[in-house]
């Protein structure tokens, strides 16, 4: 084996190991005592305890916004989704100054600070006295989930072969036949990557959330924010299961997506 690549090799274990270690290390927190947490020397080896998970599923407030954030953020990436894909799927086949623009303003949506789109939202919904309300979070989040997805998703449709398209239609194929039959199913794993991408874009959401909702509404991120406390008295092993929770739903989804894609690659491979 060469040298240089026994070197990118050993960077990209470092670089593994980098991503890994905070992930462990707040695993192996979350089932510490107090005790054990604040020492000089970090513990390796300690007698785990359930007693910070059990304190974190066991409040209603945890679920409540567990259950927020499932349903907000599935509506949202599933309706950015059914906007977004075919939006990507037109700005890649029709290449004119409007479907330009639009490209441009889907990104452009990702530039402006979160804060910029909290206050007039905000004013919006407590007009509409949709304030603290699971509708009006999913609309604004889909200005994340829209924008994301079109953006991620364009690039996967120019990479489908025209020729295919151009065949189909000779069969007597639809445009929506084209769309749904041919161009999707190529690009469905890269389009399937921009929707995973959004759904942890919008679950990981912290200040939209906090300026958008008060006591219905709250979020996963809000409710663990909440667990932490001022001065020596911080709960350490219970913000650290918070976070364990809050890492769980992404965690799984990118698995998923990436089980999927190892399955595709080596299919093409085998043939």
């Amino acid at each position: 084996m060469k040298p240089v690549t026994l070197i990118l090799r050993g960077l990209l274990v470092l670089a593994a190991l980098l991503v890994l270690l905070p992930l462990v290390w707040t695993l192996l927190n979350a089932f510490k005592t107090n005790a054990d947490l604040l020492v000089s020397t970090p513990k390796l080896i300690f007698a785990p305890v359930w007693d910070n998970m059990d304190y974190v599923l066991g409040r209603r407030s945890v679920s409540r916004a567990l259950m927020n954030s499932l349903v907000v953020c599935s509506y949202a990436v599933l309706l950015g989704a059914v906007l977004g894909v075919p939006a990507a799927y037109v700005i890649a086949r029709i290449k004119n100054r409007a479907t330009q623009e639009a490209q441009f303003f889907a990104l452009s949506l990702r530039f402006l600070p979160p804060v910029a789109v909290a206050i007039p939202m905000m004013v919006i919904w407590l007009g509409l006295d949709m304030y603290d309300s699971r509708p009006a979070l999913i609309i604004t989040y889909m200005t994340i989930t829209v924008s994301i997805t079109i953006w991620l998703s364009v690039p996967a449709f120019e990479r489908v072969p025209i020729a295919i398209e151009e065949a189909a239609r000779v069969d007597r194929l639809g445009p929506y036949a084209v769309f749904f039959r041919i161009a999707l199913p190529v690009a469905k794993l890269q389009v399937l990557s921009a929707i995973a991408f959004s759904f942890i874009l919008v679950w990981n959401e912290f200040l939209l959330a906090m300026m958008l909702t008060t006591s219905r509404a709250k979020t996963l991120p809000i409710i663990a924010s909440e667990m932490s406390q001022l001065g020596m008295s911080v709960p350490w092993g219970i913000l650290n299961a918070a976070v364990v929770l809050l890492s769980l739903p992404p965690l799984i989804l990118l698995a998923l997506v990436g089980t999927g894609l190892n399955t595709a690659f080596s299919k093409k491979s085998s043939e």
